[in-house]
């Protein structure tokens, strides 16, 4: 038994995907916000967000063994690990990825589109899931089974662009209770929405969410890779 377990472990490990980098930050997202992490960028991305500001990301890459990821990761000496993009389930590997970066006691936080099917992600995995709003240009693509597949651990964000998409996730949030299944972030989009507006908006409307702000980008600016 213990044979064939460490036969499927090897297997697994010799599994590729296309990584576009790997680096240590500070997280600037989420509720795990200004702890060091490290980072796993995909390549690749079926979306195209008019704000996006991982671009480069869509096309460049090199692929990389999970063995080899996790040993990149363990170099950088920290238990949090954020798996991101471009979109890491294009990609089904990831899924075993995910599973082997738990299994080695990383605590892995995983950032995904509403677009994507997140039923089979490792449910020891926290996933930040971006439901996409009007101005986003890719509203379209929202996948709304996936509410089902939350738990407290997972978090819906909001990545806001103007007044108008502020009512939209408003009414959202308020229709299907969202606040119900996991924590709920409004993010104002860099240099899109002042965040002390967006703030004043949630206060007006007492609204059970959470504010957040990109901390990467006011420590360093619009830098790739930080």
């Amino acid at each position: 038994m213990a044979l064939t377990s460490a036969k499927i472990r090897q297997d697994t490990d010799n599994k590729s995907l296309r990584i576009n980098e790997m680096f240590l930050s500070i997280q600037g997202e989420s509720i795990k916000t200004g702890l060091p992490t490290a980072f796993i960028r995909f390549s690749g991305c079926p979306l195209r967000c008019q704000y996006c500001d991982t671009t480069y990301a869509f096309h460049n890459g090199k692929k990389k063994t999970i063995h080899e990821i996790i040993q990149t990761i363990t170099k950088y000496g920290t238990r949090h690990v954020t798996v991101t993009g471009g979109e890491p389930l294009a990609q089904p590997v990831c899924l075993d990825l995910l599973s082997r970066l738990c299994d080695e006691d990383y605590q892995v936080s995983l950032e995904t589109s509403g677009a994507m099917d997140i039923a089979e992600v490792d449910p020891r995995v926290m996933k930040i899931v971006d439901i996409k709003t009007p101005a986003s240009g890719e509203q379209d693509k929202n996948r709304f089974e996936n509410l089902a597949c939350l738990t407290h651990l997972d978090q819906l964000k909001f990545v806001l662009c103007d007044e108008a998409d502020y009512q939209w996730a408003k009414c959202l949030l308020q229709e299907r209770n969202l606040d119900q299944y996991c924590e709920v972030l409004f993010s104002p989009s860099y240099t899109e929405l002042q965040p002390n507006l967006l703030a004043e908006w949630v206060l007006r409307d007492k609204l059970p969410v959470r504010l957040q702000i990109q901390l990467h980008k006011y420590l360093w600016g619009d830098v790739p890779g930080m």
